[in-house]
């Protein structure tokens, strides 16, 4: 049973998410050989601030 984590700066809507979990549990699919019923997708919204690379704070650009 894979799960996928995806994080994000948050800012893209629902249909941009809905597209990426079809197309990752696509390719999840095919190359683990998994159905799809078992694939699970879990997208994450960054909200700015959140993230600090190297301990500096990454802004979206």
């Amino acid at each position: 049973m894979p799960f996928v984590t995806i994080e994000l700066f948050e800012g893209r809507t629902d249909e941009q998410k809905t597209e990426l979990a079809r197309e990752v549990t696509e390719v999840v699919s095919r190359v683990a050989k998994a159905p799809k019923e078992a694939i699970h997708v879990f997208i994450h919204d960054l909200p700015e601030g959140t993230y600090f690379p190297a301990g500096e704070a990454k802004k979206k650009n």
